[in-house]
């Protein structure tokens, strides 16, 4: 009886010391797995799934790209009302959008990114490299126009003579830099991130980060973010509920 107790108690323990070697061997091997994927062993999936990542360089320069659409769409929305009704238009909502279109979009986003970074490597050759300069005729076209905008709204009211130049400015403007973005969104950038390599992309996400810390002294994209959405209430075009389109005609 005593050897056989003695038995069982041998296989017992085998049995345990081998279900520890599985699973310091799996533990060891998923712990390798990870390192050659670049992820660290001792986060789990779920953690960096819920820490979302660090935002990229190309994703930077978009998510900016939609403060500047959200611009675009408070220019929309005054030029039809400058047409419907000319004293509905509060000049000083013009006057705070071209404001943020002038310190977010043109003196950062093009001129200490767009034009410093991204066009040169572009224009180095590929499909590409012809449009950077066309992209930098209209910056400065564009420059001209929020000078005049900035003008024009400086009073407690729009002058009659200035309501159909204004509108058909802000529809010019707008229309352009609708082409304009769309561009560098769906070919310049992945144009200019085909010049990096990995760690390259990764060291200019750093540089822009930094180069948005210089110009705002803290996150300039969440305080333009907060500046076009306090526009956008004072205009009654914070509900985006009422842009849903309506249900097309019956066939």
């Amino acid at each position: 009886m005593k050897t056989e107790n003695t038995r069982r108690d041998f296989l017992r323990a085998s049995a345990v010391i081998s279900t520890g070697l599985l699973l310091s061997g799996y533990n060891s091997g998923h712990k390798s797995q990870a390192a050659q994927q670049g992820k660290n062993p001792s986060i789990s999936e779920e953690d960096e799934k819920a820490k979302g990542g660090e935002v990229t360089a190309t994703e930077d320069l978009m998510r900016e790209h939609g403060v500047l659409r959200r611009a675009l769409l408070v220019y929309t929305a005054a030029t039809a009302t400058l047409r419907s009704n000319p004293a509905a238009v509060a000049p000083e909502a013009l006057q705070k959008t071209a404001k943020l279109f002038r310190a977010f979009g043109e003196d950062y986003h093009e001129k200490k990114l767009e034009e410093a970074y991204i066009f040169p490597a572009v224009k180095q050759g590929g499909p590409a490299a012809g449009l950077p300069d066309i992209l930098i005729v209209q910056h400065q076209r564009g420059r001209e126009i929020t000078d005049y905008i900035l003008a024009v709204t400086r009073g407690a009211k729009l002058g009659v003579s200035n309501t159909e130049p204004l509108a058909k400015t802000l529809e010019a403007f707008v229309l352009m830099y609708r082409h304009h973005a769309a561009r560098e969104d769906t070919i310049i950038f992945p144009a200019w991130k085909q010049t990096l390599t990995a760690k390259q992309l990764d060291e200019m996400s750093d540089k822009f980060e930094e180069i948005e810390h210089q110009q705002f002294g803290a996150d300039g994209y969440e305080d333009a973010v907060k500046q076009i959405s306090d526009i956008e209430s004072s205009l009654g075009l914070a509900d985006l509920a009422q842009f849903t389109a309506p249900p097309p005609p019956q066939s």
